[in-house]
């Protein structure tokens, strides 16, 4: 499972990179675009030093920096799709934000559930 998790984060971060020929020029697309990979790849590399963390507690707060930042990527490409900024296929932008709300929930649980576990 963490394998298949970090594979998504990474896939993630990864179609969101590949998002930037995609939208049109601006200094408004540069700045949510910049926002956006910096969140959807520090969810990614967040989750990774979550794997090598120190104590159960800081393994916790990790996991609450990838849920976090992960929001963020998520509100973000909301923000994108609704504006306008985004020109490529309507349908690829819609699979990419589903994965973005699917991480979101893996992580909201993971985040209550060692939440609970204190």
């Amino acid at each position: 499972m963490r394998k298949e998790l970090e594979d998504r984060l990474i896939n993630f971060a990864g179609s969101v990179i590949q998002l930037r020929g995609l939208l049109e020029p601006g200094e408004i697309t540069d700045n949510l675009f910049g926002q956006l990979t910096r969140s959807a790849t520090s969810a990614a590399l967040n989750y990774g030093e979550a794997q090598g963390a120190e104590s159960r507690k800081d393994f916790a707060h990790k996991i609450g920096i990838v849920l976090k930042e992960i929001r963020e990527s998520h509100n973000n490409l909301k923000i994108i799709s609704t504006s306008g900024l985004y020109r490529g296929d309507q349908k690829d932008m819609d699979k990419t934000l589903d994965e973005c709300n699917q991480l979101v929930a893996i992580f909201h649980k993971t985040a209550l559930t060692l939440k609970n576990q204190k």
